[in-house]
């Protein structure tokens, strides 16, 4: 007998948690236990505090990290926020604690030198921190550090060395929430998700990475949510699906790290299991006729989002050659099924840099 695999929380809605708990410490003397905040999909759960310490113009909580049924390498462990008063103005500043890696390679959503806590966990964190000061007649301004508890350590066992986050780990999340990885589980749930589209007489569906692509989609071409299959890193169990199920249109949308994989023929597109293959990049870059030196440069790039900045600087197309070679891997595997496919590019903003 299955049962359903339990969701978790992301490092960041973690971050939130005790971030709120501290600032709350911080203007009133008390933490709130267990401290509810709100996640971008509008839920509100509530996490109990690990430990709470406080001094003269600081307050740190804690909260253990749940990752839910998920084999996360962060499930269990200990993230903390302190939070110090700021100078006035400056609003909420981040730094990274032990345990949290620093950005020291171009090529990602943040600067070189600034904490690796990324873009929706610092909103989350800077309303969160704004909610507390309304509420408690605080200024708003205040230095907020994050810590994890074993953090670079646990850091060898990810990317993030190679990335050039140095010191720890990074601060994610775009919802909040994990969903609990189950391979079996989730192709299934792709099959499923191309069943109920037919059913409902759907001509045109989306295979999209993650939230961020999936709205991108549903805006482009007006899909509806039955008409999008969340397909993560299994491109091929939706291409081969379709190939035995066909709808006359599919657009595959997702970040340029992913599809350029599919570009590569790679159809599990998760980091464990394929890589992006900077000489291919270099390859696309030289037959576009890129100069020698921005061949070398895309080659010696951080990341695919790296590469893609260099190009258009240099006013090359990477985005729109990513997607069209990712376009000829779709159609080969879907071979002479009536499916017409196109594909759409995005960085991590959401903002189409690629169409084919």
């Amino acid at each position: 007998m299955s049962t359903a695999l339990r969701h978790g929380w992301t490092t960041g809605a973690c971050a939130t948690a005790a971030t709120t708990a501290a600032c709350t410490a911080l203007l009133t003397g008390s933490f709130p236990d267990p401290v509810e905040i709100l996640l971008p999909r509008g839920q509100t759960p509530a996490f109990a505090l690990a430990r709470e310490e406080s001094g003269d113009g600081w307050a740190r909580a804690s909260v253990v990290k749940d990752a839910g049924d998920d084999p996360d390498v962060t499930h269990g462990a200990l993230i903390s926020s302190t939070v110090r008063h700021g100078e006035p103005g400056t609003g909420v500043v981040f730094r990274a604690g032990p345990g949290v890696g620093t950005v020291t390679k171009p090529g990602l959503p943040l600067p070189v030198g600034e904490p690796a806590i990324n873009p929706v966990p610092r909103r989350m964190m800077r309303e969160h921190v704004g909610r507390v000061a309304a509420e408690h007649g605080g200024s708003g301004d205040v230095v907020v550090e994050i810590s994890v508890e074993n953090g670079e350590e646990i850091a060898r066992s990810t990317w993030n060395p190679r990335l050039g986050i140095l010191g720890g780990l990074s601060v994610l999340g775009t919802t909040g929430i994990v969903v609990p990885y189950s391979c079996s589980a989730w192709i299934d749930s792709i099959r499923r998700g191309v069943d109920v589209a037919r059913a409902a007489g759907r001509q045109h569906v989306a295979g999209c990475t993650g939230s961020t692509s999936e709205q991108v989609a549903a805006a482009l071409h007006g899909l509806p949510e039955d008409a999008l299959l969340d397909m993560g890193d299994f491109a091929g169990a939706v291409l081969k699906y379709l190939r035995r199920h066909p709808v006359p249109r599919l657009t595959i949308a997702g970040g340029i790290g992913k599809l350029s994989k599919l570009a590569d023929g790679h159809l599990d597109l998760h980091s464990g299991r394929s890589q992006v293959n900077h000489d291919l990049l270099a390859a696309i870059v030289r037959d576009a006729g890129g100069t020698p030196e921005l061949v070398e440069a895309v080659r010696g790039a951080n990341t695919a989002l790296g590469a893609l900045h260099l190009c258009q600087e240099a006013a090359l197309p990477l985005g729109d050659l990513i997607a069209a070679r990712a376009r000829d891997t779709a159609v080969g595997v879907l071979r002479e099924a009536p499916v017409a496919v196109d594909v759409v590019v995005i960085d991590r903003a959401g903002v189409i840099v690629g169409r084919a």
